[in-house]
């Protein structure tokens, strides 16, 4: 198989990423007094966010399954390489 058709985002070591909404940017920064500055940045064109087609400021949410604590919700900032 080409490595341009394996779909990365069904790989289970990948984690569930989703591009979070504008309201849902604003709520997340009103709640932690945060800005994009502050949060870990991932590149635009990363495999796991790719199929999103994310903009530099986009934020993406990433969920990563626990068995510990069930699961962990994480934030990134959308940067460009």
């Amino acid at each position: 198989m080409a490595a341009d058709k394996f779909d990365i985002t069904k790989h289970s070591l990948v984690p569930k990423h989703t591009l979070v909404s504008e309201k849902e940017k604003k709520q997340l920064f009103e709640k932690y007094n945060i800005s994009i500055k502050e949060l870990p940045k991932i590149l635009a064109d990363d495999p796991a966010v790719k199929h999103l087609k994310p903009k530099q400021g986009d934020i993406i949410k990433v969920v990563r399954k626990s068995p510990t604590s069930g699961e962990t919700v994480y934030y990134r900032g959308v940067i460009n390489a």
